[in-house]
């Protein structure tokens, strides 16, 4: 690698130091690397505000400002305290059932729609039943961006890496269904078995506190009648966009902001007040992000990380699909999955034309969508759904740090990699 390329590594390095230290506040760490990198030449502004290799990803910022500001129309109708005392009703109040309940809606709604829109629409809700059962939220609150990942991993639209897969590979739809769906359910019903042990001290219920909850009448929570019928025309809308995003050709980031638009108009709040629901922070973390790791796509380094990862097994059939899987994994625990994804698939394609066999029913894409998907779990920073779940318990004054993080991500990530690689292993070499 050239001098500049190393000066890019250690300043990603830097970065992700002080960020999982804490030493400094994440955004600041963020956007001081990507001045760095910025000032220092290392990209420019065409790489890192226009490039679709090294830029920000600005579908991910439009789509993630555009739900934001759904959220925050529909916050006000009273629906997600509605279906907070509903949720909490069905599960008896009783922490385990409440947390399954959450874990099972997020993951199904994530290989729906993808895992950041479910996380803030499920967010809300799950910060009011926490505080109607006395429980703390922050451990429902991982245990949902968790599911959120394994979830999406099922789907082509489930996780933006799948949707580039996809698009290399010539895969459908039905393909990921077929696929991944089945690995993805043994994941998830061993990942509601594990919940139990790892977050066993939150699953403590408050007495009084569902006997109280019972006794509620939701309907009563509905604050806004008209304006909820409109925004929920509105979301049903922004939905089917998502779901039809193949055959309208609009990107879910402009579905997002058209509704967004659409609620705005509906509302009678003013647009300042709806403001102040978005969070600029996350929005700026991953602005910051998108420009360091881009930067890391620009001079090669993720480039010779992917030619590293292929050749170490010289495409023996059992030890490429092994690195793949796993090396994909831990990879995407450290940086964001989709620039990985993006810079691995020339290398997938072409390791595939060198050795037929590793493509027998497109084994070795399946491994790649496994261990980006999965390992990205693991860390704070490793998806997007974990950024987005850190900042709206920040907005409600509730801290998850990076080690808080560690210590659920990181079983969750094991647990995955120990179903999937038999899996992969047994129906694909």
């Amino acid at each position: 690698m050239t001098f500049m390329a190393w000066v890019a590594v250690a300043i990603f390095v830097g970065v992700y130091v002080l960020v999982a230290t804490e030493r400094v506040h994440r955004v600041a760490a963020a956007l001081g690397g990507a001045g760095l990198v910025l000032g220092l030449g290392i990209v420019g502004s065409s790489e890192a505000f226009y490039s679709e290799e090294t830029g920000i990803d600005w579908d991910v910022i439009f789509l993630l400002l555009g739900m934001m500001l759904v959220v925050g129309v529909i916050r006000r109708t009273g629906i997600f305290e509605y279906l907070a005392i509903r949720s909490a009703k069905l599960a008896r109040g009783r922490p385990y059932r409440v947390m399954v309940l959450l874990v099972l809606v997020t993951a199904v709604a994530s290989a729906l729609l993808d895992n950041v829109t479910t996380v803030l629409l499920i967010a809300p809700v799950t910060l009011l039943v926490c505080d109607r059962l006395g429980l703390r939220p922050i451990p429902f609150l991982i245990a949902e961006a968790l599911a959120s990942n394994i979830g999406g991993t099922a789907t082509l639209v489930g996780d933006p890496p799948n949707i580039i897969i996809a698009s290399r590979a010539g895969l459908t739809f039905n393909d990921f269904l077929v696929h991944l769906a089945p690995v993805v359910v043994v994941i998830l019903l061993a990942y509601l078995v594990l919940i139990r042990v790892l977050f066993a001290r939150a699953l403590v219920s408050t007495p009084g506190k569902a006997d109280a909850l019972m006794s509620l009448d939701e309907t009563e929570a509905i604050t806004d009648r008209k304006l909820l019928v409109r925004s929920m025309i509105v979301l049903a809308a922004i939905l089917l966009g998502f779901l039809l995003q193949q055959q309208t050709g609009l990107s879910p980031s402009v579905v997002a902001l058209c509704g967004a638009g659409v609620m705005l108009l509906l509302s009678p709040l003013k647009p300042r007040e709806l403001l102040a629901d978005v969070e600029w922070e996350t929005l700026l973390f991953f602005i910051g992000l998108f420009i360091l790791v881009g930067a890391l796509v620009h001079v090669g380094a993720l480039e010779l990380l992917a030619e590293w990862i292929a050749n170490v097994t010289d495409g023996a059939v059992v030890p490429t699909f092994l690195v793949m899987l796993v090396g994909s994994a831990v990879v995407s625990a450290v940086v964001d999955n989709i620039p990985y994804v993006t810079a691995m698939t020339p290398v997938v394609g072409s390791l595939i034309q060198a050795h037929p066999e590793l493509g027998r029913d497109n084994g070795l894409w399946w491994a790649l969508a496994l261990g980006a998907d999965l390992g990205g779990n693991a860390t704070l920073v490793g998806a997007s759904a974990n950024v987005v779940i850190v900042g709206i318990a920040a907005r409600n004054s509730l801290h998850i740090s990076f080690a808080t993080w560690l210590k659920y991500g990181v079983p969750t990530a094991i647990l995955s990699m120990l179903i999937a690689i038999p899996y992969v292993l047994f129906r694909y070499t």
